[in-house]
């Protein structure tokens, strides 16, 4: 009997997309077993070549890809195209790991982030295991272990979310309005439905009949799946802000059980995927720039008790939203995906 680890036949389907593309960084720098490699996009995109461990890969078009032998299938291309290919992927065999909100609320799909929920991966009925949203997850990752042992009843959440959310017609967007401004030329947003260049757009996604947009809803919606518990109540606000790369929120909660700043702390410096970073003194914090930007911590600063509450607590979370928030994270799965086929 054979002793080899086992590689695979892995295909990114969105490869040419800021996500995709980092997916395709953290698989060489994390060094995945593949065995061969698929690129997929849109017929724009393809018959482009992408190079990847210092090979090129020409990039194949999605609708006429046939995902038979694909082992693992990392999906960011969007919700529309999920939909319609991810269970094809899936009925071929793969195991599709999605990262749009297509299947996020199903209940046969796993809604998983790595270090919060990685035993959901086995629960794959239909083989497609769903990626959250960015700012879920980075939420998550800080918020989870505090929850497991003091128990959070409310959360209250502002979110200061960077355009790269957007996808890159976001980040040109801020681009060439931010030198337009500084050239005291005229702008006019097509991206966004106001100015995003030294503003800040307190909407994120459509807005639902409850007055809270999509983007909010999802962290509500989000947060009770993957941890398991819909009692926990979640008011967010979501903004976006012009910032390139780099999610931030402002999160109070509620506990059931007391915690106090220094016992979060500790907890905290212990967990996976989190780095804390809270002196109190002048750049003691977690910034996009000076940190999330390029990494994969969640880093959490400005952890302090609640003056109005007197089981709250306050924390200020950072991460990159590209990579934790959406290309790191679908990476982890497939690392849990591979692992369970050993």
């Amino acid at each position: 009997m054979s002793t080899e680890p086992r590689s695979f036949h892995v295909a990114v389907v969105g490869a040419t997309g800021a996500v995709g593309e980092a997916m395709l960084s953290i698989l060489a720098e994390r060094n995945f077993p593949i065995a061969s490699l698929s690129l997929v996009a849109s017929s724009r995109s393809a018959g482009g070549e992408v190079e990847f461990n210092g090979q090129k890969h020409t990039i194949k078009d999605l609708a006429d890809f046939d995902p038979r032998g694909v082992d693992i299938a990392l999906f960011s291309a969007g919700g529309s195209v999920s939909k319609e290919y991810g269970p094809k992927f899936a009925a071929a065999g793969a195991v599709v790991i999605d990262n749009s909100s297509a299947f996020r609320y199903d209940d046969d799909v796993p809604l998983v982030v790595s270090e919060v929920n990685p035993e959901q991966v086995a629960n794959r009925p239909r083989g497609i295991i769903a990626n959250p949203n960015c700012s879920t997850m980075q939420m998550l990752v800080a918020l989870a272990p505090l929850h497991r042992r003091y128990g959070i009843e409310r959360i209250n959440v502002a979110t200061y979310q960077s355009v790269s959310g957007g996808g890159r017609s976001a980040l040109e967007e801020l681009g060439k309005q931010t030198g337009q401004l500084l050239s005291f030329q005229e702008i006019d947003p097509q991206r966004f439905p106001v100015q995003i260049a030294f503003n800040l757009i307190p909407q994120i996604d459509d807005f639902l009949e409850n007055g809270f947009t999509k983007e909010e809803m999802k962290l509500v919606w989000e947060t009770r799946k993957i941890l398991g518990d819909d009692s926990i109540m979640v008011n967010p606000t979501a903004v976006r802000v012009p910032v390139f790369y780099g999610h931030s929120e402002a999160v109070a909660i509620e506990t059931r059980d007391k915690v106090t700043a220094e016992a979060a702390r500790e907890l905290l410096s212990q967990s996976p995927g989190v780095e804390v970073v809270d002196r109190r003194e002048a750049g003691g914090y977690p910034t996009p720039v000076t940190h999330a930007s390029g990494t994969d911590a969640v880093y959490v600063g400005r952890i302090r008790e609640d003056i109005s509450h007197p089981r709250g607590l306050n924390l200020w979370i950072v991460s990159d939203n590209i990579r934790k928030g959406a290309a790191l994270n679908a990476v982890q799965i497939a690392e849990l995906v591979a692992a369970e086929a050993r």
